[in-house]
């Protein structure tokens, strides 16, 4: 009888004592394969832009979660992508530096779409760094029937054994309706190193805040915008100042920012007849950037451009690339 309740303890205290882990984890995979919409599943609250156009990450933004066990820090990379631009072969770079520095990777492939050259070309890339686990997510699974599913797990299981590994783990999720998303930080969590907390409890990333606002500028501006557009469109937040005249308890913030395109034919497209579009781009990202700063904000945006920007290495660097 007294056997129970001491085995009980020592399961109990094996708990308490289990070391707590922290690390980095990245999502990689084909643009739009549904990376930053996951991020921000994962970490609670939008840290990464998403958009339904491919190629819009241009920084790797880290979500940050925080569990009694671990904490999860997750780099959004841009896709990996065969580079048509100077801007093209820098997001590449960041992809595979970010690889290399890593403790996990996970590698994220639609239901909704069959096993291409482009994965393929990923996973090769994957195969080659050996001691970092990788993870296949297969992410939307919201949108097929069950039996689409089962095809895509068997497909990417064995290209893995095509190309001589294994995953560490092959999990469904959909980010969208919130389903495996958890078990998702479950499995990931035992795969990073021991170590304390790495980030304050609280802070849900490391990106700086002009960065951030910068990027809901842009993916307001992505909305609704024509094909050949939303590579030519980068935002610089100028400067942002608390109003000085404001009362303590009525704070206002304001935010200078530039929208910046590559030709001048484009402003139009981006202002809209009679600035009507430019309008909504403040209107819809000045919300998100409120709920992201807890502050009431005035957004002062402008149109501006800036010459094949993404094919000048002096103009890339001058927008931060």
């Amino acid at each position: 009888m007294s056997a129970r309740p001491n085995q009980e303890s020592a399961a109990q205290q094996a708990e308490t004592t289990s070391p707590h882990r922290a690390g980095f984890a990245c999502f990689v995979g084909r643009p739009n394969a549904g990376k930053s919409t996951l991020t921000n599943a994962l970490v609670g609250q939008k840290v990464a832009i998403t958009s339904n156009r491919p190629q819009t990450t241009r920084h790797t933004v880290r979500g940050i979660v925080h569990r009694d066990d671990a904490q999860l820090i997750l780099v959004d990379t841009p896709g990996l992508h065969k580079p048509r631009t100077l801007l093209g072969e820098r997001l590449n770079d960041v992809v595979r530096t970010t690889w290399a520095e890593v403790d996990v990777i996970g590698f994220c492939l639609p239901a909704d779409q069959k096993l291409g050259p482009g994965d393929k070309y990923i996973v090769k890339e994957l195969a080659g760094i050996k001691k970092t686990p990788k993870i296949a997510i297969i992410t939307k699974t919201d949108l097929v029937e069950s039996k689409a599913l089962a095809e895509q797990l068997l497909a990417v299981s064995a290209l893995a054994d095509e190309l001589g590994f294994e995953w560490a783990e092959i999990i469904p999720v959909s980010a969208v309706k919130d389903q495996q998303v958890s078990l998702l930080a479950d499995l990931i969590a035992p795969l990073l190193p021991e170590s304390p907390p790495l980030y304050p409890e609280g802070d849900l990333t490391d990106e700086p805040e002009m960065v951030m606002v910068a990027e809901l500028i842009r993916e307001a501006a992505l909305e609704g915008v024509r094909d050949e557009l939303p590579h030519s469109i980068a935002v610089v937040v100028e400067e942002m100042l608390p109003r000085t005249d404001r009362p303590a308890d009525k704070p206002l913030l304001d935010i200078h920012a530039n929208v910046y395109i590559e030709r001048p034919s484009q402003k139009g497209i981006i202002i809209g007849p009679k600035g009507k579009r430019l309008k909504d781009v403040g209107t819809k990202s000045r919300k998100h950037i409120e709920a992201l700063l807890g502050t009431p904000v005035f957004l002062d945006l402008h149109v501006k451009v800036a010459k094949d920007w993404q094919r000048d290495p002096k103009q890339l660097r001058k927008l931060g690339f």
